[in-house]
């Protein structure tokens, strides 16, 4: 039998990671780290930095693999994300099989929480389906926690609602009428564009927690082309970036 746990670890500073996710690392027979390819091997150093402080001993197995890339030439985009979700699962599974033959546990790092804008557990409900597979889900520090402690500011107004979209929600659908406040995820078409600055506060975060953070905030209108243009400085610097942003509509 295949014990898979799918550990939470934060935004890439090892202070992040609880006690449990610790435990949950320690207690594998493998690890499997993904690996997304040259300008993105970062992600994976940071991976193995974690283990490297965290891991007691000889600990678990440590092993890399290349992630598919997703075909964006495929329209329906529902489909394009499930078809890149069938090759991620079919190497999990190749490299489980190999490296467990007869069974055992299995960790894979999860950026962050598993539950929020991440494709992990439905990757590993595939694996359910063609195997005799407990599955485990350790929590994490969220980016949004990254985000709002970097602003030291509250993730909502007092007794009002707030809304966690991505980027092409916003382009695609504007500001939704359930909150004045948005929490932007997954967005790398700086997508405050779209909407019109008035009266609008955005609060902006690269690299959420970790040593190069990056934060400016301000009046949207202000702050709009300064955040593109620091953002893809810190791009072309790194190679990769990850960012969140909250907007918040002034009500008065």
């Amino acid at each position: 039998m295949i014990e898979l746990s799918l550990i939470g670890i934060g935004t890439g500073n090892p202070q992040h990671m609880t006690l449990q996710a610790i435990d949950a690392l320690n207690a594998q027979d493998l690890i499997l780290i993904p690996n997304k390819g040259v300008g993105k091997d970062d992600l994976a150093g940071l991976r193995r930095e974690i283990c490297h402080q965290t891991i007691k001993g000889n600990g678990p197995r440590i092993v890399e693999f290349s992630l598919p890339v997703r075909d964006e030439t495929i329209r329906d985009y529902r489909k394009r994300v499930d078809d890149w979700h069938d090759a991620i699962a079919e190497i999990w599974w190749q490299n489980i099989r190999t490296h467990l033959p007869d069974g055992g546990k299995a960790g894979f790092l999860v950026w962050g929480d598993p539950s929020l804008y991440d494709s992990t557990m439905r990757i590993a409900d595939r694996l359910q389906q063609r195997a005799d597979l407990k599955l485990t889900v350790i929590p994490g520090i969220t980016s949004i926690q990254a985000l709002t402690a970097a602003h030291a500011i509250p993730l909502n107004e007092i007794g009002a609602p707030f809304t966690i979209t991505t980027g092409r929600q916003l382009r695609e659908q504007g500001w939704p009428d359930s909150a004045d406040t948005l929490v932007i995820m997954l967005d790398g078409e700086c997508s405050f564009q779209s909407i019109a600055p008035q009266g609008v506060e955005i609060y902006w975060t690269a690299y959420g927690g970790m040593e190069n953070q990056i934060s400016l905030s301000g009046p949207l209108s202000e702050m709009r082309d300064e955040i593109i243009r620091t953002r893809a400085t810190a791009r072309a610097e790194h190679g990769w970036i990850m960012d969140i942003y909250l907007l918040r509509r002034r009500v008065v």
